[in-house]
């Protein structure tokens, strides 16, 4: 009983220790504009005031920005999902030199540091002109955006009783129908985990757009809240206002997808 308390209050602290931030966010969006961020604890402003996320609006377009975002994770998630089970399902049920090769591949590809790609990532989409576009920005999901994608799909498949796949394969089933009804079916947390994990990646991304596109219409919402920073460098409540919707979607995908998630980490255990 007592370990059990203990662990609760450990819990109760880590989690305050992350949403702590949120909620500092929160009450700063709601100060008077042009006000400094408080020195010292406060709980809730003096004047508070919604009208900070109205003014963000004047500065930047973030309906326009939360579109474009929204178009990116709209395309980039599925697409990563899709990518990483497949390559996961093929690292663990094909036993050749293919599914060595691919595995070494993934993991080569997991060392080497994202800046290194920058340079010839834009080169080559500067060359098929596919620059100042949304292209760039879903380009990564074709590759499943994250090697640790692949891994995650390739230890939960691996999980899997290998008998099952065995006797749908005696029964002449394709590799791509063992993927689509069974595999796939078993691994929807780790789906849906990879989901939660690839659209806060993507939504969140602010290099990529930084380096790729140069049209303000096609700005995501990092960009937008880089470009407010420069408008109105002190206005710590506007700027905060504008951290507040940007921090909106990534919060309701992770509540959304909690009880999968935690049914997930509960299995693993």
């Amino acid at each position: 009983m007592k370990t059990s308390r203990l662990r609760a209050l450990a819990a109760l602290l880590l989690g305050l220790l992350f949403i702590g931030p949120l909620i500092f966010m929160a009450l700063g969006s709601l100060r008077p504009p042009g006000l400094p961020p408080p020195s010292g604890f406060e709980f809730l402003p003096e004047s508070p005031t919604f009208g900070n996320f109205e003014i963000a609006s004047r500065f930047v377009p973030i309906a326009r920005q939360v579109l474009n975002s929204s178009l990116v994770v709209a395309f980039a998630v599925p697409l990563s999902v899709l990518v990483a089970s497949l390559t996961g399902f093929a690292i663990v049920h094909r036993a050749d030199r293919f599914s060595r090769i691919l595995l070494a591949v993934v993991l080569v590809t997991w060392l080497i540091p994202t800046s290194l790609l920058w340079v010839p990532r834009f080169i080559i989409f500067k060359y098929v002109g596919l620059t100042d576009s949304l292209a760039p920005l879903i380009a990564p999901s074709l590759l499943a955006t994250s090697p640790f994608y692949v891994l995650l799909f390739a230890l939960a498949y691996r999980r899997i009783d290998p008998a099952v796949f065995e006797a749908a394969r005696l029964d002449g089933w394709s590799e791509f129908s063992i993927w689509r009804l069974i595999a796939w079916p078993l691994a929807r947390a780790t789906a849906l985990a990879v989901a939660v994990l690839a659209f806060v990646v993507h939504w969140s991304n602010f290099a990529d757009p930084l380096i790729y596109l140069s049209d303000t219409d096609l700005f995501t919402l990092p960009l937008g809240l880089r470009s407010l920073q420069t408008l109105e460098p002190a206005n710590f409540p506007i700027l905060l206002a504008a951290a507040c919707i940007a921090s909106v979607p990534p919060i309701v995908a992770f509540f959304l997808a909690q009880k999968a998630l935690f049914a997930k980490t509960l299995d693993v255990r």
